[in-house]
């Protein structure tokens, strides 16, 4: 029997509280997994950033990345890490340096989902580039601000065609707020999306691996409040639709760690920003949804590393595209989407290698959850945000969310793995 240990790196930038709890995590967990005809430890550690020869090993089984969305140099290891080396990496870096979220609109439209009516606007202002002015003088047309007002229909979103965090994101309500706001937008590009309103819900689905968390958002709350803590507020129907509908823009896009927001209207979901793929991780945000975060990142990491799973590096498009040709009805193609996305995911064996090799990841989450490194997490994750005289009002605040947690679910552990 060899023996062997799976090592997965953290690529990091300004997390704090996130890496604490993942790596006290793992250390108690203190795996020893029976793997075929291996015996398998796991360890993790945070990636550097140095200069790097392009043929030089990887110490790597599976990397987190939470950097490479906007630093380059280690976005540019990641992806010589898997060409050269075979590095399982989430998410795929190709996928989320290529596809902002207005490509990530078309293809959904493209499957059929019920994205809103949406427009992409020439810059209102541009950077001095070569061949720029006798370009835009020879092709560029003039057009009536007005005119793509009254055709979408006020009111509408102004929003950034690569966004994240509600950035630059404006509700525009007639020509004035139009003008006002394109006006404002200088050389960014930018969408108009028709707004659902009203509607009955606003949910935020997170999904890590085929593990998905559904949650009800305020996104005009304070960013500590945004992630409602309600559970149980969707029927079973609409959470198996939304989570089918994460499987599907995830695989899709080969997106291992992904959000999609979705508005609820008159019975439908409309997916309206599911471009995420580095979603918020921070204690801050999540409070009462962080710890189903570590115990998820946990759980697919190990399970990706143990068991050398193969990278996805091509997104393989055609078989949802022959799906969303033919004549089924939207209903059940979506049911066709989750497969593909499932049989990608492997969820059943995932689930059960959890089962088998990590039972106890739930007693030892509920404990670590209410010991004094979360507690020392969450006030120096709240030292680097909030002023002096905030931290320990905003400390006791973010473990007591984390307390009610425990209380309602981490005592009873996930259903899904029991």
């Amino acid at each position: 029997m060899a023996k062997r240990t799976a090592q997965i790196g953290l690529s990091l930038g300004a997390d704090i509280c996130w890496p604490i709890c993942y790596e006290g995590l793992l250390e108690v967990l203190d795996l020893n997994i029976r793997h075929g005809s291996d015996q398998v430890k796991v360890s993790c550690e945070r990636v550097t950033i140095e200069p790097f020869n392009l043929a030089q090993p990887v110490k790597y089984d599976v990397v987190i990345d939470r950097l490479t969305h906007w630093y380059s140099v280690s976005r540019e290891w990641i992806k010589k890490a898997v060409v050269l080396n075979d590095l399982y990496v989430y998410n795929n870096p190709w996928s989320l340096q290529s596809n902002e979220k207005h490509t990530s609109y078309a293809a959904m439209l493209r499957l059929g989902l019920a994205v809103p009516e949406t427009w992409m606007l020439p810059p209102k202002a541009y950077e001095n580039q070569d061949d720029l002015e006798v370009t835009l003088q020879k092709y560029a047309k003039m057009f009536s601000l007005n005119e793509i007002g009254e055709k979408i229909g006020y009111p509408f979103f102004m929003k950034p065609f690569h966004g994240g965090g509600w950035k630059g994101v404006t509700k525009i309500d007639d020509a004035q707020d139009l003008h006002q706001a394109y006006d404002a937008s200088g050389t960014e590009i930018m969408n108009l999306q028709k707004a659902v309103l009203p509607h009955e819900r606003f949910v935020r689905c997170v999904g890590l691996g085929p593990q998905f968390r559904i949650v009800n958002y305020d996104p005009g709350a304070p960013l500590h409040d945004r992630y409602r803590m309600e559970q149980g507020f969707l029927s079973a129907e609409h959470e198996e639709e939304l989570i089918d509908i994460g499987l599907t823009i995830n695989s899709f896009f080969g997106w291992d760690f992904n959000s999609a927001e979705s508005l609820l209207q008159n019975g439908t979901w409309h997916p309206i920003d599911f471009a995420n793929a580095c979603p918020d991780s921070q204690v801050t945000s999540l409070h009462y949804h962080f710890p189903w975060l570590i115990k998820a990142n946990l759980r697919w990491s190990i399970y990706c590393a143990v068991t050398d799973r193969t990278m996805h590096k091509n997104m393989e498009w055609d078989p949802f595209i022959k799906i969303a040709d033919s004549d089924r009805t939207q209903a059940e193609k979506l049911k066709a989407y989750a497969a593909i996305a499932n049989k990608r995911f492997e969820t059943e064996k995932f689930r059960t290698f959890c089962r088998k090799n990590l039972s106890h990841l739930d007693e030892l989450a509920y404990d670590f959850f209410g010991s004094d490194v979360m507690r020392d997490a969450i006030h120096q994750k709240v030292a680097s945000l909030f002023p002096k005289h905030e931290h320990e009002e905003f400390t006791e605040l973010f473990w007591n969310r984390i307390q009610d947690w425990r209380a309602k679910e981490g005592i009873h552990g996930d259903k899904d793995f029991q």
